[in-house]
């Protein structure tokens, strides 16, 4: 199939060309722009307690709402506020009211600290809208209008809250993603202009990339408009490392081959036809491990793992078309000249680095699946000591922020939960109002709860058949401590909630809990799941049900390595409280998914060697010496791209950058290079059980020689000059 697809597309390489620009423009054209949601709690199903004490508020108490903004002021001097102070605070909060500021709701004034250095103005944004840029905006003017507004008084006024939060990270990321794309653009560069010393080919990727990327977005707007699934602009940037890395990994997979072909003797065309046949399966097998793994994401129970799932395969599914279409055309088309001014194209190099790997490899490969093994099974040991943290706020932008700075100032003047309280609701199973006698014993209850500051009645619905507690924590909402806190309240709201009602717990930090509670039950779920679809596709590829096994039990040592060094570096060394709770899932969708692309395509050069009449070490070892330089090539690039994110200065990226990358290499340099090919070799022939997919045509009489007529098919050109397969 892929030698048809090949000779279809060199033989029409103006036609495919055309074929893609005509879909580019009409795909971005007509395609449908894509919603933007980063709110908490649209992540979660109906089921989970915080919504459903989110549904009891907006129906019992339609007009109480959780700040998006909070406004802060004291007085420049630090003193206590005066009576002309607070005067000024109420004219700028009701001020602030009258200017109808868009998403604006509701202003009203806050509780003043209990040292009176501090009060606040408190800001009611469309919760429909929560998360989505139009906030950020919104805090953007209050900022504003507040410093105006308190112009020529004693006071200082600072704007915090979630709205606020999401303006500052929009600000913190702006020099961030300058950097990341930049060094991405550069890397991607450099490292291509060393490799092949030709100026067309360090271009090339990132120009079809970019036509790729295009047409992707508009089919993942249409799939979620056609099928009404959940998706948002949030995952662009996740969209655009996914193409680049994933295109730029297909593209040195076909233009390594076709270099070998050409090298081999082939003319041009022919060199193309062959590469994608040669590779193509490689390519289409790892592209479907990927897609398999992303759609795996599906089974989450949370909102934006499913809507990122569907449009990372979509994405995946447009770059595996161009990797067999648009990429041999273009290069097929321009034919040996995309190596310009370099000659090395036309001579077999030694690979002298990678031939002695490779017969390390075919020597010793006990001694290096021992090693290597060994050294995967000691990282991992640090995922013993994972804590997951919420605070993905502080962790996106330096302390300075104005936001930050707000949330760091309330802990101090005020409970450390204050700013996002807890709620208790309890409501009457029947539709008799509820006994107000059991509200003060009900109350001292959840007040005496562990890491409780505070609880008192807030409300009561007009047809007294709900009533609203507000339970103030201890601690920060996002912190390990309030998770735990609100799931001690919960037991206490329920297990104490009088006859005849019945407690939900709502709030920030019981989205949180929710949000870790669904996280654990997805990494038992979904990972799982995938690891099974990935080897189906493995052992479709291969025919075989052994070699499946051992494959994806070194990806999941690559995972464990991965996260285990992660935590040692982040918690142990540098002391963080915990790793940003999304990193787990980031490093399955880049490390596993991605990183099974290096085993696929040196298990599948291992085959190939193998049918040429090698024994198993020997395959082995010829595998190591031609694929390595691929591997190597595609693993530094996409290693080093995610690297670039450590530089955009903040916790979160830091966590994220050093995590993906040092995946990617293990995968790269480790796994694919040593531990497969070495248990493979080990394994021998059994590897390949029930079916013979390493065996020659016509297997050589003489151990070590390589057959001439291995190859079989029409591979007329498979014995080239210095007297070596290809």
């Amino acid at each position: 199939m892929f030698r048809r697809i090949g000779t279809a597309v060199v033989r029409h390489p103006v036609w495919t060309i055309v074929a893609w620009l005509i879909a580019a423009v009409a795909i971005v054209a007509t395609a449908p722009s894509l919603p933007s949601n980063s709110d908490e709690s649209s992540f979660l199903p109906k089921s989970y307690e915080s919504i459903k004490a989110a549904t009891v508020q907006d129906k019992a108490f339609p007009a109480a709402f959780t700040p998006s903004a909070i406004a802060l002021y004291q007085r420049t001097d630090g003193s206590p506020l005066t009576a002309g102070d607070k005067q000024d605070v109420a004219r700028i909060t009701a001020q602030l009211g009258k200017e109808h500021i868009d998403q604006v709701q509701k202003v009203v004034a806050g509780p003043p600290s209990a040292d009176g250095k501090y009060t606040m103005t408190l800001v009611q944004m469309d919760d429909r809208t929560a998360g989505q840029p139009k906030q950020a905006d919104a805090a953007k003017v209050l900022r504003q209008d507040a410093k105006k507004l308190a112009h020529g008084t004693h006071l200082r006024v600072r704007v915090g809250g979630p709205a606020a939060q999401a303006l500052d990270q929009q600000d913190s990321s702006k020099r961030g993603d300058a950097l990341i794309g930049i060094g991405t653009f550069a890397i991607i560069l450099v490292t291509l202009l060393i490799i092949f010393r030709a100026p067309i080919l360090a271009v090339l990727p990132l120009v079809l990339i970019g036509v790729v990327s295009a047409i992707a977005n508009g089919l993942i707007a249409y799939a979620t408009k056609l099928f009404d699934l959940q998706a948002n602009s949030s995952i662009s940037s996740i969209l655009i490392v996914v193409l680049f890395g994933v295109g730029t990994d297909y593209f040195l997979f076909l233009m390594f081959r076709y270099r070998e072909r050409l090298r081999a003797g082939d003319e041009p065309k022919q060199a193309m036809t062959e590469a994608v046949a040669r590779v193509g399966e490689a390519i289409a097998s790892a592209a479907g491990a990927v897609i398999i793994a992303f759609l795996a994401l599906t089974l989450s129970t949370l909102g934006f793992l499913r809507q990122m799932g569907p449009a990372l395969a979509i994405a995946v599914g447009a770059t595996l078309v161009a990797g067999l279409t648009l990429i041999p055309a273009v290069v097929s088309l321009i034919g040996p000249r995309v190596f310009w001014p370099s000659k090395s194209w036309k001579s077999e190099p030694s690979n002298a680095r990678f031939a002695a790997l490779g017969r390390g490899v075919q020597n010793r490969p006990a001694l290096t699946a021992a090693v290597s093994g060994l050294i995967l099974l000691a990282l991992s040991l640090g995922t013993l000591g994972y804590k997951a943290t919420f605070d993905l706020a502080s962790g996106s932008m330096p302390k300075t922020k104005e936001s930050m700075v707000v949330q760091d100032q309330m802990q101090k003047a005020y409970s450390a939960g204050a700013a996002a309280p807890t709620d208790v609701y309890l409501t009457s199973t029947s539709s008799t109002p509820l006994d107000k006698n059991t509200f003060t014993a009900y109350t001292r209850k959840l007040a005496a709860v562990d890491g409780v500051a505070a609880a008192r009645l807030a409300q009561v619905n007009q047809q007294g058949t709900t009533a609203d507690f507000t339970v103030t924590l201890k601690y920060e909402a996002s912190t390990d401590q309030a998770i735990d806190t609100v799931q001690r309240v919960r037991d206490t709201a329920h297990t104490d909630a009088p006859t005849g009602t019945r407690a939900v717990v709502g709030g920030l930090s019981s989205i949180y809990k929710d949000i870790d509670t669904a996280v654990n039950h997805d990494y038992r779920t979904v990972f799982p799941v995938a690891a099974l679809l990935i080897m189906v596709i493995l052992g479709l590829l291969l025919r075989s049900i052994v070699a499946p096994w051992y494959l994806i039990a070194s990806v999941g040592l690559g995972f464990g390595a991965t996260l285990g060094s992660t935590v040692w570096i982040f918690q142990k060394g540098q002391g963080h409280s915990g790793l940003m709770f999304l990193l787990p899932v980031i490093m399955y969708l880049f490390v596993v998914a991605i990183g099974t692309d290096y085993n696929i395509l040196m298990i599948a050069r291992l085959r190939e060697e193998a049918r040429e009449g090698r024994t198993p070490r020997e395959a082995a070892g010829m595998a190591l010496k031609h694929a390595g330089p691929t591997v190597a090539a595609a693993g530094f690039i996409l290693a080093a791209t995610f690297a670039t994110m450590m530089l955009a200065g903040n916790a979160l990226l830091t966590e994220m950058g050093f995590a993906v990358s040092f995946g990617i290499a293990i995968a790269a340099f480790v796994m694919a290079m040593f531990f497969t090919p070495s248990l493979t070799a080990l394994i021998g022939h059994a590897a390949w059980w029930p079916g013979h997919a390493d065996r020659a045509t016509h297997p050589t009489p003489t151990t070590g020689s390589i057959p001439h007529q291995a190859v079989g098919h029409d591979d007329k050109a498979a014995h080239d000059p210095s007297g070596r397969h290809n």
